[in-house]
């Protein structure tokens, strides 16, 4: 059994991108990953900007100037301006070359065809000069980065239309279990609905990876056998949730083994998620989650979404992690790492109730994570602890 810290770099040390990339529209790229180092075409502002709603002044020594003309947002002509002259001007409106600074409309009262300033602005004030965000030619987004509202609206705002991108790996999913039923009929005694595929497809989906194939399987070695040779043909990893334990039906370990799998780590120091097993075989990635649904969900989102990171090229990889201190006393007896479902607000994170690694309840409305590592024993209220942000 290892560490949580140890399985992570195991995952690092042993898987490498992709390297497959892709051309897409812009407006398609949300969390896609830059497969290039993106320049600036142009530079920004490509022109000089006015950043504020007032008057473009060509500096004096006096507080009235004449206004000679007017420039809207879009506009291009460029009047030129004497000592004391100025034009009205609108935030991103082009500024003429001959004015030095611009005064914003609250500060002047106007007379007829001049303004009176409070006082005379420094030199550039509330002037965006050409390039002050980044000259055309500089390195904009770097390779690597993964693609946000904020990045796409750069990229849109330089002109682009299409970026390469990393391709997502291809990835199945497979749900072991005899106790399983689909939902919609009639529960009968002893089974329970099967959920988890879908929640897995659905948190894949929060990284922008459509699941190629989904398998329902029995509890047998052969269909378990079966079922990861058929998904190994054409994908680049397989999640599969149950069957990994050490119960006498337990049968994904073994077909590992006959499949030729390398193992590269079984069993991880920590709860929930114990029975965690990571392999690779004739270059697909096999991670085998626990069956219990709030360990499922954990540790897909803590090794799942780090190891896809990794292959799409992502500069960073797995959730955000932050210190918050907690909002009450935490206990840990059992000599393992603990991933507490929980809610924060920014400035505390709380520890929910039901904690049990079946207590799907309580992960549905959890925003977070706590993760207490194996050698802390107790935290105090008001202790700072690492919070992982669910997507």
């Amino acid at each position: 059994m290892i560490s949580v810290n140890r399985a992570l770099e195991i995952i690092q040390e042993s898987s490498t991108p992709l390297m497959v990339s892709e051309l897409i529209p812009v407006d398609e790229s949300m969390n896609r990953v830059l497969s290039e180092t993106i320049l600036a075409p142009v530079s920004m502002p490509p022109f000089r900007q006015s950043a504020m709603d007032g008057y473009a002044l060509h500096l004096h020594n006096g507080d009235t100037y004449k206004v000679i003309g007017e420039v809207q947002a879009g506009d291009h002509q460029m009047p030129f301006l004497k000592a004391g002259e100025a034009v009205r001007i609108f935030t991103g409106g082009l500024v003429p070359d001959t004015a030095d600074a611009i005064v914003i409309q609250e500060k002047v009262s106007v007379i007829g065809s001049e303004i009176k300033l409070e006082a005379n602005p420094q030199k550039g004030s509330h002037l965006r000069e050409v390039g002050e965000q980044l000259l055309a030619g500089s390195e904009s987004l770097a390779e690597g980065t993964r693609l946000t509202p904020a990045g796409i609206a750069l990229l849109k705002s330089m002109g682009i239309t299409k970026v390469k991108v990393n391709k997502p790996p291809r990835v199945s999913v497979m749900v072991t279990g005899n106790e399983l039923m689909e939902a919609g009929q009639p529960l009968q005694k002893g089974k329970i609905y099967e959920s988890n595929s879908t929640m897995m497809v659905s948190a894949l989906h929060q990284k922008n990876i459509s699941v190629t194939k989904i398998l329902k399987v029995k509890d047998t070695l052969e269909d378990t056998e079966t079922a990861m040779r058929e998904l190994m043909k054409d994908s680049d990893v397989i999640f599969i949730s149950g069957g990994v334990s050490v119960g006498d039906y337990d049968f994904v370990g073994k077909a590992c083994m006959e499949l030729g799998i390398t193992q590269h780590f079984y069993r991880v120091k920590q709860k929930p998620g114990k029975p965690l097993l990571y392999g690779r075989g004739n270059g697909t990635y096999i991670m085998g989650l626990p069956g219990n649904p709030a360990s499922t969900l954990t540790c897909l989102y803590i090794y799942g979404f780090a190891l896809l990171d990794i292959l799409i090229g992502a500069e960073q990889t797995g959730l955000t992690r932050i210190e918050l201190p907690v909002s009450e006393d935490i206990v840990n007896p059992y000599g393992r790492a603990l991933f507490l479902k929980a809610k924060t607000n920014g400035k505390w994170v709380t520890p929910l109730k039901l904690q049990q690694s079946s207590a799907i309840l309580s992960m549905a409305i959890a925003n977070a994570l706590i993760y207490i590592p194996e050698d802390v024993t107790q935290l105090e209220k008001g202790a700072q602890a690492t919070c992982i942000l669910l997507p």
